[in-house]
């Protein structure tokens, strides 16, 4: 295990009077043009212990430049702090920021870097202060990529079960990668693919697959993941393990469309699903919420973007007092955050 060093968060921020000043009104984590980055996207969300919410993202030039970091905000009962740098790899790009916490209290980051997704590398930090100085950063063994970008499930006993996959030119394909020591070791179940008949086409030559699974407990030993798919399926797909996550079936498509976008789940306490998705075959809006008894068949309840667009790579969670927390990129120029109230959830 290598030693992690804790150091002082990154310094570099906009102006807080500035973003407060400017913050703009339809619920924007920053307002456009007022970040030191032209482009934004992937989002992940995470309360912390005081109720505070964290996001970070990642932000640079364009998506794939060398200059694209991981950047974050904290939200209080006065708003958004401005935006502050919280990881970045020399001359390559960073990607998908995954936060959450383990059974430890520890608040950890997790991202991924490289020129492109077939080449990535992982590499992870953590904080013991909820986000106010952080480890430096540490590489994680070849192969081992972590959550991939929606967050992990954390068991009751401390297990990690995170959904991962990767992005070859010829297959895309999930796995979940699964460790009860915190981080320290890990266990790499899969591939988990598409069940007979579903995902068999091909563009070009080019295999189509699934990548970006979200897993939720549904109780029992019963876990669930929804994953994004390529155009030639068109439908978020699901598969499901009945001992903790350490075996899969295949995945089946539900009728839930998806226009290969990133989407995400989140189990209630009170036994509900709720899906964020675009609901659409080929756009990445509308942006829709819809909520199911079963994990399986979903009801739509809430449209929260429906413009012309990019609304896409929803994160979601559920807060203390049991609203949901979401953000989501806003048209690449920002990240949008969204309160939904518990009892606004159809029953």
């Amino acid at each position: 295990m290598l030693l992690l060093l804790r150091v002082v968060a990154a310094l570099v921020v906009v102006s807080s009077a500035a973003v407060a000043a400017a913050q703009d009104s339809n619920g924007l984590i920053f307002p456009v043009g007022a970040s030191p980055f032209a482009s934004s996207h992937a989002s992940t969300i995470v309360e912390l212990k005081d109720g505070t919410l964290e996001s970070a993202w990642f932000g640079g030039s364009h998506e794939g430049g060398d200059d694209v970091a991981i950047w974050s905000a904290k939200k209080d009962g006065k708003g958004w702090s401005a935006p502050v740098l919280l990881a970045r790899e020399p001359k390559v790009p960073c990607w998908n920021p995954v936060l959450f916490h383990t059974r430890d209290g520890r608040l950890w980051l997790y991202y991924k870097f490289g020129p492109s997704p077939d080449t990535w590398a992982a590499a992870r930090k953590y904080s013991v202060d909820e986000g106010l100085t952080w480890s430096a950063a540490e590489h994680l063994p070849a192969g081992i990529l972590g959550p991939i970008r929606a967050k992990p499930l954390v068991l009751d006993d401390g297990t990690i079960v995170a959904g991962t996959s990767f992005e070859a030119y010829n297959a895309w394909a999930i796995w979940i990668e699964r460790t009860t020591y915190e981080g320290k070791s890990w266990t790499k179940i899969g591939p988990i693919l598409p069940v007979a008949g579903i995902g068999s086409a091909s563009d070009n030559g080019k295999i189509r697959g699934l990548i970006q699974p979200s897993v939720i407990n549904l109780g029992k030993g019963h876990l669930r993941l929804y994953a994004r798919s390529t155009q030639d399926i068109a439908r978020i797909c699901a598969a499901d393990s009945f001992d903790n996550g350490l075996t899969w079936t295949g995945a089946h498509a539900l009728d839930v469309p998806n226009p290969n976008s990133g989407i995400d789940a989140v189990a209630l306490r009170d036994g509900r699903e709720v899906l964020i998705y675009n609901n659409s075959t080929s756009d990445r809006t509308p942006l829709d919420l819809a909520v199911s008894h079963d994990g399986e068949h979903f009801q739509n309840f809430k449209v929260l973007e429906d413009a012309p667009g990019e609304y896409s790579y929803p994160a979601i969670i559920q807060d203390a007092k049991g609203d949901l927390e979401i953000t989501y990129t806003w048209n690449r120029k920002s990240i949008k955050y969204v309160h939904i109230l518990l009892d606004d959830i159809p029953r």
